[in-house]
């Protein structure tokens, strides 16, 4: 993984990705989570669909950025 090139996913990527795709909620009910309108929620999701893809289609490193540490996947 050292050597890997890494995309980094912000921890609201990485909450609005938790929300829809694994808890399944509607856009709608994940931004309210949020507490962030709907079409914020749905460009946050939208960036991070994209860095998702470009790290499995390029073999580049996920890093997921908090606020504490960082964590690698």
């Amino acid at each position: 993984m050292t050597h890997l090139e890494e995309i980094a996913l912000n921890i609201d990527e990485f909450e609005a990705i938790r929300l829809a795709d694994f808890d399944q909620l509607y856009h709608e009910d994940a931004a309210k989570k949020m507490k962030i309108s709907r079409q914020t929620f749905g460009r946050i999701l939208q960036n991070a669909h994209k860095k998702v893809a470009e790290s499995l289609i390029r073999g580049k490193a996920l890093k997921i950025e908090t606020n504490e540490k960082e964590e690698r996947i």
